[in-house]
C-alpha cells in the first residue's frame, strides 16, 4: 500500500527576456505540473504566444494531415537528429505536400472520367441488342423515333393495325423498342406505346454502334484504371519514403508548439513572467537546477507551503513499484485517488487477480490465455497495451494455481470424482480425490476442489473471502481518515463496523451454543451502533444492511465460475458424445466433433476474458473501493514530451 508521490509546489519568477529559456528548460526536464493562470486583480495577464507560435501550428497542422491522408500510424520508431530534421523540414514537406495535392487533383480528375464513362456505359447497354448506329436515330423530318422499353411484347402486328410504313426493332428480352413510323401516324403509335408501358429512354448523342461503343469505352476505363491504380502507388511509395521523416517532424512540431503556446497559461506583466506549478518532491532539485542553468541564475524559483485544504488539488502521481505499476491503469479506469488518500494499486494487484482466479479457474485456459497475453505484448510496444497484457498475465498465473486447487483442464476434471453413481475417473490417473472434512448441506469438502458438487459449501467460502475484503477496505479507511481527520473520527466512521461486526459473531456463536456470549454480543453490538451513529449520523444505521449485500455479492464468483465450468463441459459432452456415435471413423462426423471442440473452447475462452474480468472488477470498484475510497485525484501531467521518433 502506497501513498501519491509527494508533491512541491513552486513558482518561478524572472524577466520576460529569459522566458523562453526558461521554457525550454521545463519542456526538457517534463518534471513541472503546470498550473493554469486565472487573471484576477494583481495586475498580472495571460501572455501572447511565442512568435513562433503561428507558423509552427500551420506546419504542424499540414504535416498532420499529411499523414492522415497517408494513413501513416505510430511504428517501431528510427530515432533522427533534431536538427537533421528540422535542416530539411519546409523543403521536404513543400516536395511533400505539392506531390501529393498533385496526385490527388489527378486521382479525382481520373474518377471523374471514371465516372462520366460509367454513365456512358449505362446509356449504351439498353441499345446493345439493337445494332443501329446512333446516328441513324436523328435528323428526319418526316420520320418520328420512339426508343424506350415496354413492359409487354411488341411485334409487328400490332403497329400494322394503325400503319404499314414503319421499321421495328425489339428485343424481346430487355423489351427495348426501336420504332421508327411516319410522324402523321405518331400520335396513334404512341397511344398504342403507352398501353404497352412504354417508357422513353435518351439516345446517346455521338454517333456509332452500341456494340463497338460499349468495346471503346471498357478499354478506356481500364485505361483510367490503371492510372489511378498507378498514382496510389506513387502516393504509397511517398508513404514508404516519408514515413520516418513524417513521424519525426510530427514530434519535432508539438514539442514546439507546446513551448510556443505555454505563455497562455502563465502570469505575465509588462516585464516579468510567473510560471506556478508542481514537482515531486523528490525532483524539485532537479527542476531548479535545470532553469538556473538555463537562466544563469537569473530566474528565481522558490516552493511554496501548500495549506491543509488546498491538498485536495494537489495533482496526483503514482508511487507504486514496477510489480504495481500496470494496476494504475485499473485505478484510472476508476478514478485516480486524491493526494490525501491511500493509492489501492498494490492492494488490487493481489486482490483483483485473485478474484479473477477463483471465478475461472481452469489450467487450460490460463495456459492459453497466458499464451495471447505473451504474443500481444511482444507484437505490440505500446505502454497501454503492455500494461493491460501484464494485468491479464497476472490474472492467468491465479487461474492456473486455482486450476490446480480446482483440478480443472478445459472443463475436464484431473482427479477423480467420487459421486452417489460411483467413481468417475479423472484426466490424470492415479490422482485420487481426497475428502477434507464436512461441507455444508451434507456436502464433502474435497482436495482437489469439484465445484460443481459443493455449490452451498463455496457459496460460503466466497461470501467469507467477500467479509474479509470488505474488513481490509474498513481498514484503509481507518487509516485514510486517522491520518487527515484523527483517531476518534477513524474509530467511529470505521472501527465501529468492526465493532458491530464482531457483536454480531459474538451474538451468533451464543445463541448457537445457548451460552451467555449471546448477551454479551448484543451489547458490543448495540456499542458498535451507537458509534457508527456518532460517526456516520444517522445515515451509518441506515446503511447496516448493506454489509449483508455487500458480501452477498461475492457469491458471484462461484456463480459466474460454474456458467464458465457447464459452457465448457457441453462442448466436451457434445463434441466426443458427435465422435463415439460415429464409433471413431475419421469422416465428417469427427472432423465437426473437432470442430465443435475448438470453436466452443474458443468462444469460452474469449467469454472466459470477458466474464471474470468484469464481475472481479466489479468486486473491486463497487464493494471494495465503497469502504474507503473515494477517488477523483488530479492526473500529475508535467509539461514536457517523451521523444520516442527524434533525440537532440
Amino acid at each position: 500500500m502506497s501513498r501519491p508521490k509527494e508533491m512541491t509546489r513552486a513558482v518561478i519568477v524572472g524577466h520576460k527576456s529569459i522566458l523562453k529559456e526558461t521554457i525550454d528548460s521545463l519542456h526538457d526536464t517534463n518534471l513541472f505540473h503546470v498550473e493554469d493562470f486565472v487573471e484576477d486583480e494583481s495586475g498580472f495577464k495571460i501572455s501572447k504566444p511565442l512568435k513562433n507560435a503561428e507558423e509552427v501550428s500551420k506546419k504542424l497542422v499540414k504535416i498532420r494531415s499529411i499523414a492522415n491522408y497517408l494513413g501513416i500510424v505510430k511504428k517501431e520508431p528510427v530515432v533522427q537528429k533534431t536538427d537533421s530534421v528540422l535542416r530539411d523540414l519546409d523543403s521536404k514537406l513543400n516536395e511533400l505536400d505539392r506531390a501529393i495535392a498533385t496526385k490527388t487533383e489527378s486521382i479525382a480528375q481520373l474518377e471523374n472520367e471514371l465516372k462520366d464513362l460509367d454513365s456512358q456505359k449505362r446509356e449504351l447497354l439498353p441499345y446493345l441488342s439493337i445494332n443501329l448506329d446512333f446516328d441513324d436515330y436523328r435528323g428526319y423530318e418526316s420520320l418520328k423515333v420512339f426508343a424506350g422499353m415496354v413492359k409487354g411484347n411488341l411485334d409487328g402486328s400490332q403497329i400494322s393495325s394503325i400503319t404499314k410504313a414503319y421499321e421495328l426493332y425489339f428485343d424481346p428480352q430487355s423489351k427495348t423498342t426501336v420504332l421508327f413510323v411516319a410522324k402523321s401516324d405518331a400520335d396513334k403509335v404512341y397511344e398504342l406505346l403507352q398501353g404497352l408501358g412504354f417508357r422513353e429512354l435518351r439516345v446517346p448523342e455521338r454517333g456509332g454502334v452500341p456494340s463497338e461503343l460499349l468495346r471503346f469505352i471498357e478499354q478506356k476505363e481500364a485505361e483510367v484504371t490503371r492510372k489511378i491504380e498507378s498514382l496510389r502507388n506513387e502516393i504509397e511509395s511517398l508513404k514508404t519514403k516519408y514515413a520516418d521523416f513524417i513521424l519525426a517532424s510530427d514530434e519535432i512540431l508539438t514539442i514546439e508548439s507546446q513551448k510556443a503556446e505555454l505563455p497562455l497559461r502563465i502570469a505575465t506583466s509588462a516585464n516579468a513572467f510567473i510560471i506556478e506549478g508542481w514537482t515531486p518532491t523528490e525532483d524539485y532539485d532537479k527542476v531548479v537546477s535545470a532553469v538556473n542553468s538555463a537562466t544563469n541564475g537569473k530566474a528565481y524559483v522558490t516552493s511554496l507551503e501548500v495549506e491543509e485544504e488546498e491538498e485536495e488539488h494537489v495533482p496526483v502521481e503514482y508511487n507504486n513499484s514496477k510489480i504495481a505499476a500496470p494496476m494504475q491503469q485499473i485505478m484510472d479506469l476508476y478514478s485516480r485517488p486524491k493526494y490525501t488518500e491511500l493509492d489501492p494499486s498494490s492492494v488490487i494487484l493481489i486482490t483483483f487477480p485473485l478474484m479473477y482466479g477463483l471465478i475461472l479457474g481452469d489450467i487450460g485456459y490460463a495456459l492459453i490465455l497466458g499464451a495471447i497475453a505473451l504474443a500481444v505484448k511482444k507484437a505490440m510496444k505500446s505502454d497501454a497495451v503492455g500494461a493491460l497484457m501484464n494485468i491479464l498475465i497476472y490474472c492467468q498465473i491465479s487461474t492456473f494455481i486455482f486450476g490446480i486447487i480446482y483440478g480443472e483442464f478445459l472443463g475436464f476434471s484431473l482427479a477423480s470424482l467420487h459421486t452417489e453413481h460411483g467413481s468417475v475417473p479423472g484426466l490424470i490417473p492415479g490422482w485420487e480425490t481426497i475428502v477434507l472434512f464436512e461441507g455444508l448441506g451434507g456436502e464433502e469438502f474435497t482436495f482437489p476442489i469439484h465445484r460443481t458438487h459443493m455449490v452451498m459449501t463455496m457459496i460460503a467460502v466466497t461470501v467469507l473471502i467477500g467479509l474479509l475484503q470488505l474488513n481490509l477496505g474498513f481498514l484503509l479507511g481507518f487509516a485514510n481518515i486517522s491520518r487527515h481527520h484523527g483517531m476518534k473520527h477513524a474509530v467511529l466512521e470505521k472501527g465501529s463496523w468492526l465493532v458491530i461486526e464482531l457483536g454480531v459473531l459474538l451474538a451468533a456463536i451464543g445463541y448457537l451454543n445457548g451460552t451467555g456470549l449471546a448477551y454479551v454480543g448484543a451489547v458490543i453490538l448495540v456499542l458498535g451502533i451507537v458509534m457508527l451513529t456518532m460517526g456516520e449520523g444517522i445515515k451509518g444505521p441506515i446503511e447496516l444492511p448493506s454489509l449483508m449485500g455487500n458480501a452477498l455479492s461475492y457469491a458471484r464468483i462461484i456463480a459466474v465460475g460454474l456458467s464458465s465450468i457447464y459452457i465448457a463441459s457441453t462442448v466436451n459432452d457434445i463434441a466426443f458424445e458427435m465422435i463415439w456415435a460415429d464409433h471413431s471413423k475419421i469422416g465428417f462426423v469427427a472432423i465437426a466433433a473437432i470442430l465443435v471442440f475448438i470453436l466452443g473452447h474458443a468462444l469460452n475462452t474469449v467469454l472466459s476474458i470477458i466474464a471474470p474480468g468484469l464481475h472481479a472488477l466489479r468486486l473491486q470498484y463497487v464493494e471494495f473501493f465503497g469502504k474507503f475510497y473515494e477517488g477523483g485525484g488530479r492526473k500529475y501531467n508535467p509539461f514536457g514530451y517523451i521523444r520516442k521518433y527524434t533525440e537532440e
